[in-house]
């Protein structure tokens, strides 16, 4: 294989593509959520400002038989049934052009690798080839896990905004800042792990691996001058361990991948074999592109520790958690397998040993 300078500069051309696409998601699902919230906010500081200053104790259960903050919470939850039927019609608007964008561009990264003269590669439009129906299938079946794990947003988001808006309803003598505390809390719950911040891991995160499907399609029209794909990081101090660890392996051509965590920025480089292989009587340059220790070794003690963190960081430097340790594979129900972060080894006896 001869990784060229081109071949990494196309690399980088297809991931700026795709984080183009993945960042207006961004900007669109959070201008929806921030949109929605200022509707919602004055009807929820008026329903609880109008039983806080009623008496001079409110109960729980006295806060959730107010008939305004019912209505109030009814419209929390019309809003977020809206929210969530948008984000799924936005994101699965997108799935086509970016299964497009990934297989088409794996003929030039390709080609990119072989001698300027070859005549090997099957042409530059194969993706115009592939069989619709199976870029068809990689789609439906995008759609389809943005939807199931959409559906369930409304329901357990509105469950934490009623909790967290009624926690600690009697503390506090002021009730403006009471309710002005507690609108808060409801607020970080319908933007946070269970609202928005979700809406976004669902996006980032199925985006991508319609983006991989589509690679790995690309990369099947032209298996035949390919030894298989490896996995590229991004190498900088926003990557996880896990990801240091996997960059530079080697998987076979047909394999999906790079299947790392949620939201990973990881990439597949398909690489070709070697060019004796192929039958061209050619020199072949060397192959270019990053080592991962190398890179790692090269960083500032302050950027490795924000790559590690502390607990890791100190193994790492004590000889304990060497890189090829730092990743594992993870099941998760409702989704696939995927490689994380290792633990941090533990010392039992003098001798290092991975945590359980």
């Amino acid at each position: 294989m001869a990784v060229t300078a081109r071949t990494l500069r196309l690399q980088r051309q297809l991931n700026a593509a795709v984080r183009a696409i993945t960042d207006a998601q961004t900007r669109d699902l959070v201008r929806a959520w921030v949109d929605a919230w200022n509707e919602i906010e004055p009807d929820l500081t008026a329903a609880l400002l109008e039983q806080l200053t009623a008496g001079d104790r409110v109960t729980r259960a006295q806060l959730l038989r107010s008939t305004r903050l019912r209505k109030a919470l009814a419209l929390v939850a019309d809003q977020l049934e809206a929210l969530t039927a948008a984000a799924g019609v936005r994101l699965t608007g997108d799935l086509r052009q970016i299964v497009d964008t990934a297989g088409d561009a794996q003929a030039s990264v390709i080609d990119s690798q072989l001698p300027p003269d070859s005549d090997l590669l099957d042409g530059l439009d194969s993706w115009s080839r592939v069989d619709e129906r199976q870029i068809t299938a990689i789609v439906e079946r995008s759609t389809q896990q943005i939807t199931s794990l959409l559906q369930p947003l409304p329901a357990e988001t509105l469950d934490v905004v009623r909790r967290e808006l009624i926690r600690g309803v009697a503390s506090g003598s002021n009730p403006r800042g009471t309710a002005a505390r507690m609108v808060r809390r409801a607020e970080k719950a319908f933007n946070g792990g269970l609202g928005l911040s979700r809406a976004l891991n669902i996006a980032r995160t199925e985006t991508l691996d319609a983006h991989r499907a589509g690679a790995r399609l690309g990369r099947m029209a032209q298996a035949d001058v390919l030894r298989g794909w490896q996995w590229v990081s991004a190498l900088d101090t926003r990557t996880c361990p896990s990801c240091w660890a996997q960059h530079g392996s080697v998987h076979p051509v047909e394999e999906f991948g790079p299947d790392d965590h949620q939201q990973g920025r990881c990439t597949a480089l398909p690489l070709v074999k070697p060019w004796a292989e192929l039958g061209l009587d050619v020199e072949e340059p060397p192959s270019l592109g990053p080592n991962a220790s190398d890179r790692f070794e090269s960083l500032s003690s302050e950027q490795q520790l924000d790559v590690l963190g502390p607990k890791r960081y100190d193994a790492w430097v004590r000889g304990e958690y060497p890189m090829d340790s730092w990743s594992q594979r993870r099941s998760s129900d409702g989704w696939r397998d995927s490689w994380g972060v290792s633990p941090v080894p533990q010392l039992s006896g003098g001798r290092a040993a991975r945590a359980a």
